[in-house]
């Protein structure tokens, strides 16, 4: 039987909502100078990883954005899931955009 590959696409971009508490850290206030209030605070991030697994690293704190670590609550599939999977510059590419599209809808956004 042949040995299974691994699918070309297999890069992902993932969006961690965070808490709250998070506002509380003068650099992500300052990452933020648009932030609309009652909008969510999030982290954008791409992988190699299914995101599940990613954010359950981070959590753990392997190879872990502190603030994902630290006030990560769970993923935001609807704001990510239609992207994947993709090639690794299709991903490096749409976290930034990605990113720069929620800031302009108000969230607070951190990206690594």
């Amino acid at each position: 039987m042949p040995r299974s590959r691994r699918p070309r696409h297999h890069h992902y971009v993932y969006v961690v909502e965070l808490d709250d508490r998070v506002w509380n850290v003068a650099r992500f206030r300052r990452a933020n100078p648009d932030y609309r209030l009652g909008m969510p605070f999030v982290y954008v991030g791409m992988t190699g990883l299914d995101p599940d697994l990613r954010f359950d690293k981070h959590k753990a704190g392997i190879q872990a954005n502190s603030f994902v670590r630290d006030h990560g609550l769970r993923l935001l599939p609807a704001l990510y899931s239609m992207y994947n999977p993709m090639p690794y510059e299709s991903a490096r590419e749409m976290e930034v955009e990605l990113g720069i599209a929620l800031r302009a809808a108000g969230y607070g956004v951190w990206q690594a």
